[in-house]
């Protein structure tokens, strides 16, 4: 390789600061700033890619958790992995997020903490959880859905349970109810569909969906009475046979479901390929337009028509969604909450507490 000359050389060296100030002007924080102590933001960013498909390989529903845990994170506080706390010196009185009840069922706790093991003290809770999130879509999705994101965030020291029900959006919240909610975060009502489709994967607890099984529902027509009278048995079955669940979950996407429990409902899988279990795409449109959906708050967006127009064009062009989805979640990966007076961020050393307190 020829070698440069001196001029050429400032040339490059000036490029190279342009780069950098430019980087900086947009708010992507430099390496330093990121707080990073080795490898640099790609070798982190590649180590938790691998460790996240390793994980899911081992254990699928780790996918989805992954997915959830980012934007139960992210709407409370902002991007600060307060979910991961297990206590705090500010803690509410019922005690930290996890412990709220519209976090029931959240995993992939353990995962984050071996990928802070490896990656280091230098590395944000927050920001292994939004990488991890991004590459758990990714897999979940069949390499359909990417997007880059800076690091750089910031650990939260609050975590309240209080506060985590006040903010995420309720199971049963109407139409109206979900656009003022995510309008709150600067989200606009096409987003909410976007991230809505989101339960195209993972699972629900029957107390989150408990109402959607009472006779009063399906005859307002919300949900449809085949589909219900399908998932009331599969509940019966469940809560009535060892280990004897009286909070047993269900699969979110009907496609999920075994071919005999879809064949009871009725369901019609056209353009859904059944046999891709467990994958993140646009099937999530094809329930519900069907009225075949867990939540009441996923059937209220057929209520509004710019809404169900949305879940109509999704359900047509699942490569509109997949770069739509992308965009909302790296959006969601960028929100920040400014502390509470006499509060602070740092980097915890260990991403279940805060610095200093144990």
């Amino acid at each position: 390789m020829a070698k440069l000359s001196s001029s050429s050389a400032a040339v490059a060296a000036l490029g190279v600061w342009v780069l950098f100030a430019l980087l900086a002007e947009q708010g992507q924080l430099a390496l330093a700033e990121a707080g990073y102590t080795t490898g640099g933001v790609d070798g982190v960013e590649g180590t938790v890619k691998r460790m996240v498909e390793e994980a899911i390989r081992c254990k699928p529903s780790l996918g989805p958790a992954l997915v959830r845990l980012l934007f139960h994170d992210c709407w409370v506080n902002g991007c600060d992995a307060s979910v991961l706390l297990e206590r705090t010196p500010y803690n509410s009185t019922k005690g930290v997020e996890k412990k709220a009840a519209n976090n029931i069922g959240l995993d992939g706790f353990d995962l984050i903490d071996k990928i802070k093991a490896v990656v280091g003290e230098g590395v944000s809770c927050a920001d292994i959880l939004a990488f991890a999130a991004r590459d758990a879509a990714y897999v979940l999705s069949r390499g359909n859905i990417w997007y880059t994101i800076p690091g750089g965030r910031k650990d939260g020291v609050n975590s309240s349970a209080e506060y985590a029900d006040a903010s995420l959006p309720g199971s049963t919240f109407s139409y109206d109810e979900l656009v003022k909610n995510f309008g709150a975060r600067n989200f606009t009502p096409e987003e909410l569909v976007v991230l809505s489709g989101a339960h195209s994967i993972g699972v629900c607890h029957k107390s989150s969906f408990a109402d959607r099984l009472l006779l009063n529902v399906s005859a307002a027509g919300q949900i449809n009475p085949v589909y219900q009278a399908a998932l009331t048995a599969d509940v019966t079955v469940k809560s009535g046979s060892p280990p004897y669940d009286s909070n047993p979950t269900e699969m979110n996407n009907i496609r999920d479901m075994d071919p005999r429990f879809r064949t009871a409902s009725g369901y019609n899988a056209t353009g859904v390929n059944t046999a891709a279990n467990n994958t993140l795409d646009n099937s999530y449109y094809t329930a519900n337009l069907q009225n075949m959906v867990l939540l009441k708050s996923d059937w209220e967006l057929t209520t509004n028509d710019f809404a169900k127009g949305k879940l109509i064009e999704y359900k047509n062009n699942g490569t509109d969604w997949n770069i739509d989805f992308a965009n909302a979640m790296a959006k969601l990966s960028s929100l920040t909450v400014t502390p509470p007076a006499g509060q602070y961020q740092e980097i915890r050393k260990n991403c279940r507490v805060i610095n200093n307190y144990y």
